[in-house]
Formats: C-alpha cells, structure tokens, sequence
C-alpha cells in the first residue's frame, strides 16, 4: 500500500471548534480502513436523518424526538460496512471506564449511535474496524483540530464509483466550521460517495469518476444526461457519513430538523447523492454551551450554517485525501489528478 504525499490546503475550521466536542480517529495500518469517534462525555441532545437508500445504521431510532433517551455521549463513523458497527462497543466500554453515560441502575450505560460506510474493495475486506478499533479511537479523542483525508473513517473512502471502482477517486474524511452571532456550527464528513464531488462556490466538479483512460474527471451528471449508462451497482457499496455538531441549547426536535436540513449539504457538494447504493446518513449533537436567545442566531441561520459546514466538510474531505495503491489497484487523488494537468472532459 502506497501514498501520494502533496501540501494539505488551508483548514476551514472543525467540528471540535464546537465546545464539549472531542474527535479520535483509528486507521487500520494493514488496509485502508478505521473509524473516527466523536465524544460528548458531558452529553448532547442529539439528531439524525437518514436520506441514503442503503443505510448501515445502530441505534438511529432512539433519537427520534417521541423517544426516551434525551443525550448521547458520541456517535461512532466506521468503514468496514456492517462489520464495522462492531467498533461501537469498544467505544463503549472506554466511556464506561470513565464513568460516562446514562445511570440505569445497575451500571452507567453509554448512548453512542453509529453509521458505517463500505470501503472493503480496497485490500483484504476481512480487516475491518472491530471494539479494540473503537477504543483506540477514544483513546486519541481530543480536542484538536481532527487529521482529515486518508484517516480514521475516510481511510478507505472513494468517490465517483458509477462507472467503476476502477476509474474512481480518493475520498476521505473532513472538517469545517462556522461561528455566527457566539454560536458555533462544526461538521466531520466521511465522504465515500457513489457520485462526484462538487466545490458548492464554483459548481465544477472536483473528484469522481474519471474518463476511461483515467487522465480526467468525467462529469458523472452530464455523462448520465447525455445517456452513458452506469456499471451495475451492488446497494450499500458507498456512502456518505457524518455529524453535524452546534454549542447551542436544542431540543431533540430543532436537533433532529438540523440533521435533516444539513442534508443540504450533501446535495450541494455531491453529485448524484442519496441514491439507491449509499446509506448516506448525518447525526447533529447539540452541547448546549449557548442559549439561543437575544442576539443569538435562531433555527433558521444555525440551518443555513449547518448546510454550509457540511458542504465545506465534504469538499475538504477530497480535498485533503492522497492517492493509495492496493494490490493492482491504484486509486488517485484529486490533488494528484490536479496535479497531472487533468481537464474536465468536454460537455
């Protein structure tokens, strides 16, 4: 296995810019593939909306608003696809060491939901992340700025899969954030999309499937609209995962809305999204640091900022991504494609 190394663009900020958010991430050294835990130790009311067709998902309906549970303590993302959701309990058992989670009597219970994403072309699919993954990832949970790219989750993430695995791209895993009026908005995105990448500013496409002599970016929407037809897809083999994280006070209601409008998001950084082969998914955590009352932005900005934290988060999670060769298989990423001179194929 072997990485293309290139200069990392500027941050645009992070989840755990966010207070009471910590991330850690594992990446596994024998393939590409990990997870990235996010902890809420002190807990967060918490969201989640769920638009992919082929969610891997644990623990999703406990937060819907009419349910009991009323904070969660982290959410875990993983590869691995199902598998993966094993890294939960590792996470787990490290907040029940610490004495963190829910007091049902007998023991103190962590609430963490969780989401995977499926990265298992790349190198032996039985390495995938297992609890001692998930316990090492809250192991090097911090409150630093998380690594982006070829880590944690996004270890073994591609984009631009609709015309083969072999003409996609390097994703990875990305940060971004927004304060407006005292009120932070962070996002951490996993980006393992069946469609392409799209900078939201510009409109062009930045990383997804490449033309067959895999020298340039195709353009996955216009190659559909002009009637190139698709590989046959295998559901559940993408996805897209992520959180969106605010310092301000949310009731599960407002939490569940945020999940569902940061949605937006996804849509305007990826191209097709939410199809029948991704599970795309994105929690919201909510820490309750700063009330939303006075001067302080209401559900409608923390929206607008929401959407726009995860289109960021998306764009830097390709962005900061390096090429990886497994076995025969060589998968660039966009900073080297860019780098080769590659040009938009013609419309």
């Amino acid at each position: 296995m072997s990485h293309t190394p290139f200069s990392t663009p500027p941050h645009a900020g992070a989840i755990t810019d966010v207070a009471g958010i910590e991330v850690g991430h594992f990446s596994d050294t024998r393939r590409p593939t990990g997870c990235t835990v996010i902890l809420t130790r002190e807990g967060a009311v918490g969201g989640v909306d769920v638009r992919g067709a082929a969610p891997g998902t644990r623990e999703t309906d406990l937060l819907a608003p009419g349910n009991l549970v009323q904070q969660v303590h982290g959410i875990m993302l993983a590869g691995g696809s199902a598998w993966g959701l094993a890294a939960t309990e590792g996470a787990m058992r490290w907040l029940e060491e610490r004495g963190v989670g829910m007091d049902v009597r007998f023991g103190t219970l962590p609430i963490m939901p969780a989401a995977v994403l499926f990265d298992l072309p790349m190198g032996d699919a039985r390495i995938r992340p297992d609890a001692a993954a998930g316990y090492a990832a809250c192991e090097a949970a911090s409150t630093q700025w998380p690594a982006e790219g070829n880590v944690g989750a996004g270890s073994g993430a591609l984009v631009g899969k609709l015309f083969g695995v072999d003409r996609a791209m390097k994703g990875g895993i990305g940060n971004a954030s927004i304060t407006v009026g005292g009120v932070t908005v962070g996002a951490l995105i996993a980006c393992n999309a069946l469609g392409d990448v799209i900078d939201p500013d510009t409109a062009q496409v930045v990383a997804g499937a490449r033309t067959a002599d895999g020298r340039s970016l195709l353009d996955t929407r216009r190659a559909l609209m002009r009637g190139e037809l698709p590989q046959p897809l295998l559901a559940g083999t993408n996805t897209t995962i992520g959180v969106v994280a605010t310092d301000a006070v949310l009731t599960k209601v407002q939490a569940n809305r945020l999940a569902m409008v940061a949605h937006d998001g996804l849509a305007r950084s990826i191209n097709p999204v939410h199809t029948m082969s991704d599970g795309d998914t994105l929690f919201a955590l909510a820490t309750g640091r700063v009330p939303l009352e006075g001067a302080a932005p209401g559900m409608t900005v923390l929206s607008a900022m929401a959407a726009e934290v995860v289109a960021r988060a998306t764009l830097r999670a390709v962005l900061a991504a390096q090429s990886v060769s497994v076995g025969g298989l060589h998968i660039p990423s966009a900073a080297a494609l860019a780098a080769a001179g590659a040009q938009p194929s013609p419309q």
